[in-house]
């Protein structure tokens, strides 16, 4: 395994390399869906981009070429007015990147559960990814039908007492609307000890979103780190993604180094990128 490793991490290097490289995009590459033809599309985990602005989080993508994000309320409140999300959207549109869902969005109450669905039906997007409380399951589920908006619920590994793995969400929503599904965190996962591969053919029909990243360790105590040079078997992950046809996105989410994000977003997307590329072949 650690000479296959070796190998794609030099490979991908090489990918990333040309990632670094300076991207312009032109307004034709407006906010859209997802492009039918990109296989496992990459994209970001706003949250990546919590020390930065939005002027900077796009700099920051289209120097990688990436044209997909999940918008965080940091760069875009959940209070804001209509000229304040035109104005956010525009500058995503404008950079060539589709704002493709919002979150993550923690609802503990039922008026945070109103207030993320309201927020959504604005920005426009079709997912949220959230973290409502178990007991509002129930009402989440009631939004869901109403705004016909999915949401996919974010695992966040053995700290968090509502949702350590993806089983943990999946066992709560299995029997609910098929628009309730999950946003696979794999680090998040893979620390709370469930292998992301195995998870992602599992729960297969209710993947609807995925945070890519690598941990230093397969416990409590993993690190984040650039993806390749953890534990994750990416592809093995790219394998099982493949194998349940897998029609979301792949939203990179770099925590580590974040005042300074850009050398490991690049090293990261290139091998991630390299190993689809050689998984394929």
């Amino acid at each position: 395994m650690s000479s296959r490793r070796d190998f794609l991490l030099h490979a991908a290097l090489g990918v990333a390399a040309t990632t670094v490289a300076p991207f312009v995009a032109s307004a034709s590459n407006a906010t859209r869906n997802i492009d039918k033809k990109d296989h496992l599309p990459v994209g970001m985990a706003g949250y990546t981009f919590a020390k930065f602005d939005v002027d900077k989080a796009i700099a920051i993508m289209n120097r990688v070429a990436i044209k997909y994000i999940s918008i965080k309320d940091i760069h875009l409140p959940l209070n804001s007015s209509e000229e304040k999300i035109k104005e956010v959207l525009g500058k995503f549109s404008a950079g060539g990147i589709n704002v493709y869902a919002v979150g993550v969005i923690y609802m503990k109450t039922k008026a945070a559960v109103d207030d993320a669905f309201a927020y959504a039906k604005k920005v426009g997007v079709p997912l949220i990814v959230g973290v409502p409380n178990p007991e509002l399951l129930d009402y989440t589920e009631e939004k869901v039908k109403e705004y016909n908006i999915k949401i996919a619920i974010h695992n966040h590994g053995p700290e968090d007492k509502l949702y350590p793995g993806p089983k943990n969400v999946y066992d709560l929503i299995k029997n609910r609307d098929a628009r309730m599904g999950i946003c696979l965190d794999i680090g998040h996962a893979m620390r709370a000890g469930e292998e992301p591969g195995k998870a992602i053919r599992e729960y297969k029909n209710r993947i609807f979103d995925l945070h890519i990243k690598d941990v230093t360790l397969a416990a409590k105590d993993g690190k984040a780190t650039e993806i390749g040079r953890g534990v994750i078997d990416f592809p093995g992950l790219i394998a099982a993604l493949d194998k349940v046809k897998y029609q979301g996105i792949c939203a990179i989410e770099f925590e580590k180094d974040m005042s300074d994000p850009l050398p490991g977003i690049a090293e990261s997307t290139g091998y991630f990128r390299g190993v689809i590329n050689t998984v394929e072949k």
